[in-house]
């Protein structure tokens, strides 16, 4: 395939990429970063895209499995300046600030210990704020699984939150 053929079949998909990089990353650079990544990878493997049938459905699947990858990274660095920027407003002394931050960096850690799905399904959840529809778009798990998968996640954390907890008390 040479770059016109290229440029006739995938850029007129351009807004349905963005649209769904979009919805997932819910950041207009962070999704235009995803769709100029999955123009990289179609056109780094346009020689073996003769064969797919529909172009658009194989295109809106390479970009949901793209922002899921980077949504799933674990960037130490970028957490560590999340937690330093938690505001400390006038009622709280430092003292709570610092309780704050240790709860998070703890919550952080047990979630980052939970099996691939259940991390990636209340990460998209309850920190990403995602619909049930855009986490089944983006992870092709079905609502039940969704819902299933999402129970066992945060009862995990409760779990291991109330142990440790339990064991500080003690």
């Amino acid at each position: 395939m040479d770059t016109k053929e290229f440029k006739l079949k995938f850029l007129p998909l351009h807004r349905r990429l963005y649209q769904t990089a979009f919805r997932l990353m819910r950041n207009a650079m962070d999704a235009e970063d995803m769709v100029q990544e999955a123009y990289l990878k179609l056109w780094e493997k346009r020689n073996d895209l003769r064969h797919v049938e529909d172009l658009e459905a194989y295109s809106t699947k390479l970009i949901r499995h793209l922002c899921l990858d980077s949504l799933r990274r674990v960037h130490p660095e970028e957490e560590e300046q999340i937690l330093e920027e938690l505001p400390i407003t006038n009622e709280e002394h430092a003292a709570t600030a610092l309780e704050r931050k240790d709860e998070t960096e703890l919550l952080s850690k047990i979630v980052g210990l939970l099996p691939k799905g259940q991390r990636t399904v209340i990460t998209l959840r309850d920190i990403e704020g995602c619909s049930f529809e855009e986490i089944e778009e983006a992870t092709g798990f079905t609502p039940v699984n969704i819902r299933v998968m999402l129970s066992r996640a945060r009862k995990k954390v409760r779990e291991q939150i109330e142990r440790i907890m339990h064991y500080e008390r003690k």
